[in-house]
């Protein structure tokens, strides 16, 4: 049992946006039916594997029903039909026009089932000049300006985190949820059109605020948070490991420079973030390659300094065992209800 319990949802989206919306659906309860094309979700056939296949389609698909259907037979057709009759939300992720080709556009299904809340996951939304731009998360990040600032010495780099998709499927759940509530007072569905562009730009506003009002793009360098503030930082170790400072707040300056011995540098740590900086920056990242990653890590333990070790994933997860359980992230929501 779960807040969503009884709710049904057909999912027809692969990849990441969809299936880690609907996921978090079926954690809460809900009666989640995944539809796979022929021959079954790409995801299946990606490395690497466990003991119950593709850990990556396991780890986004866990507690969901799946069926392959070939939506371009009357077979076909026909049951995905029989599941939307029964169902509460309907998520799709092709590119806009294809479910309309298909005879599963909004309309059709409304029409049949007034009370569905239909989700449509795309790149660049249903209508637009971009709309049938082909893309995934690096090109929305490309476009929205986010890889322009998730640079290095030679210019922008891959993300370590697909933004663009997180912020997708969480924006659909968002909408899902609002529209489900809506339907519980009116009795009738919607239709919620979520682009992961759109998703995206939203996270901007704490650093592109200028640059949405026609001024200059924000620069990295210049960023309080995004590598112009020393205290909000990744610096190098003695050991070829790296640590982070992540908090400005005075009494985190005020705390590590006094027991560094440079009560001198603490006016710095308020200074503009960018060239202002540089001093303390210096500083800092001569400081800590003095030492070795654990080293600085024990050397921190009891002080209030926002401070931490960069991690692998393999270390991280062995660092709080809590948060996998059976070899899957455990939900990271939890009701506690009196």
């Amino acid at each position: 049992m779960g807040k969503l319990a009884g709710i049904r949802v057909v999912d027809l989206t692969l990849f990441l946006p969809g299936p880690m919306m609907t996921l978090m659906m079926a954690e809460e309860g809900a009666s989640v039916i995944k539809v796979e094309p022929p021959g079954g979700d790409p995801a299946r056939a990606m490395p690497p594997f466990g003991d119950r296949g593709s850990l990556w389609f396991d780890a986004l698909n866990r507690g969901k029903i799946c069926v392959e259907l070939d939506l371009k037979s009357d077979a076909g057709k026909a049951a995905l039909w029989d599941l939307i009759d029964e169902a509460d939300v309907v998520v799709e992720g092709f590119r806009p026009g294809a479910m309309a080709r298909l005879g599963f556009e909004y309309a059709a299904v409304a029409a049949r089932r007034p009370s569905v809340v239909y989700c449509s996951i795309s790149a660049f939304g249903q209508a637009g000049p971009r709309a049938h731009h082909p893309a995934h998360d690096l090109a929305v990040q490309a476009l929205s300006g986010f890889l322009s600032v998730n640079d290095g010495p030679g210019g922008p780099v891959v993300p370590g985190v697909p933004a663009a998709d997180v912020a997708a499927g969480l924006t659909a759940l968002s909408a899902v949820l609002m529209a489900l509530i809506g339907r519980a007072a009116t009795g009738r569905g919607d239709y919620v059109d979520v682009s992961m562009f759109g998703s995206l730009l939203p996270w901007s506003a704490h650093i592109a605020a200028d640059a949405m009002r026609g001024g200059p793009a924000p620069r990295s360098a210049e960023q309080r948070s995004l590598g112009g503030a020393a205290f909000y930082q990744v610096y190098a170790c003695k050991d070829g490991g790296h640590v982070t400072l992540g908090g400005r707040e005075a009494k985190f300056v005020r705390t590590l420079l006094e027991a560094l011995g440079r009560p001198d540098l603490i006016a710095l740590g308020d200074a503009p973030a960018g060239e202002a900086q540089a001093p303390l920056r210096d500083f800092l990242a001569a400081t800590f390659l003095t030492r070795t990653r654990d080293e600085w890590t024990a050397w921190f333990d009891g002080r209030d300094v926002a401070f931490a070790p960069v991690l692998d994933f393999t270390q991280a997860f062995a660092a709080a065992p809590d948060a996998i359980v059976d070899g899957r992230v455990k939900p990271a929501i939890r009701f506690a209800s009196c």
